[in-house]
């Protein structure tokens, strides 16, 4: 199964996801992420790697602008706001049945993960550990889509 995730400039939320769900090591799950906004080539802030250092993960990321190729790889699109959301769909009407809210999928409260960028470290420690509860959420429900249990 293909995911991928998308926010605004893939230096804080979407990599992040993509880090923690790699770390995760599902043989079932491959994973990449983009923003609808990216400056080609760029890292993650600091923040983002110092929180994921601070959890044991090694991500390396560049930053990437989402394109139709990578809708096309993806069985699920997960955007980290309604926003994001809207934008995909309008972009990529192709694939409107695959986009989703990652909080709508996966069973958050509200429809947006809180965006850290250009926050403190315990802003980024926050959506670290949303999104890690976020993402145990999305892989039950996939489990339970592909494997039926």
């Amino acid at each position: 199964m293909n995911i991928l995730f998308v926010c605004t400039g893939n230096t804080c939320r979407s990599p992040m996801a993509e880090a923690i769900l790699k770390h995760k090591k599902l043989d079932f799950i491959d994973v990449r992420s983009a923003g609808l906004f990216a400056m080609e080539g760029g890292q993650v802030s600091q923040q983002t790697q110092d929180v994921l250092d601070e959890n044991g993960i090694v991500h390396n990321h560049v930053s990437h602008t989402v394109s139709q190729a990578d809708v096309h790889w993806a069985d699920y699109v997960f955007a980290m706001t309604s926003a994001h959301k809207g934008m995909l769909v309008d972009q990529f009407p192709f694939a409107m049945d695959r986009i989703f809210t990652l909080k709508e999928f996966a069973g958050g409260r509200g429809l947006d993960v809180s965006d850290p960028f250009g926050g403190t470290l315990e802003m980024y420690r926050t959506t670290y550990e949303e999104l890690n509860r976020l993402l145990s959420g999305l892989i039950d429900k996939i489990v339970k889509q592909t494997h039926g249990y």
